[in-house]
């Protein structure tokens, strides 16, 4: 199998890149899937320029959308969404496997992000980072995690299987084949894929048939 790529927020890596100076270092990521994984490390804050330490940033509704405001009121959503789609071009071109990302950022969060709106002190409704929607639209196919849902033992050896199973296609669709050997391909994984998708097996099955 070629070399499975997976990008990460910076900080779970141990990066002291943190608004306060410190890190996330996450020992799954670095005790374990290291072994068997490069990582490609991005960290969106310091991307766009801002220091470290630096003021705190979160999500504020203004009007129909959503921005990325500092605490001195500085709006860093255009810098982040300009940054963020050069990186995601320069991820896709590196052929990615997955990527796994801090939860609860403004910047990286997957879900349940707090949004505040300008007129209450507490936030209103979750979101989703900027940087991570960025990702979700321009990787769809992607494995993405959020570091705080791999304690959890199922979901953590799902998101695993679906990175090796990433590669495995990758590698397939690389080199030269046929018919013949998309059929054998299919044969050897339709269990992986039926584990995580009946129906998308059924759909998938069906499509190979023909």
């Amino acid at each position: 199998m070629s070399e499975i790529l997976i990008g990460v927020s910076a900080c779970l890596l141990g990066e002291q890149v943190r608004y306060d100076g410190g890190h996330k270092r996450n020992a799954f990521l670095l005790e374990e899937l290291a072994t068997h994984v490069r990582f490609v490390p991005a960290c969106p804050e310091v991307g766009i320029g801002l220091g470290v330490p630096r003021e705190p940033i979160r999500l504020v509704r203004r009007g129909d959308g959503l921005r990325l405001v500092g605490a001195g009121n500085g709006d860093h959503t255009d810098a982040m969404r300009r940054w963020a789609d050069t990186v995601v071009g320069d991820l896709r071109a590196q052929d990615l496997c997955g990527f796994v990302l801090k939860k609860g950022s403004p910047s990286c969060g997957l879900d349940r992000v707090g949004v505040w709106d300008e007129a209450r002190s507490r936030p209103a409704r979750p979101g989703r980072g900027v940087f991570a929607q960025a990702l979700v639209d321009g990787m769809p196919g992607l494995p993405i995690e959020e570091e705080g849902r791999l304690h959890d033992p199922g979901l953590r050896e799902h998101f695993v299987d679906r990175v090796f199973g990433h590669a495995r296609v990758r590698d397939f669709f690389a080199g030269r084949w046929t018919a013949e050997s998309l059929i054998r391909f299919h044969s050897a994984e339709k269990a992986a894929v039926m584990a995580h998708d009946v129906e998308g097996a059924r759909r998938l099955g069906r499509l190979v048939a023909g």
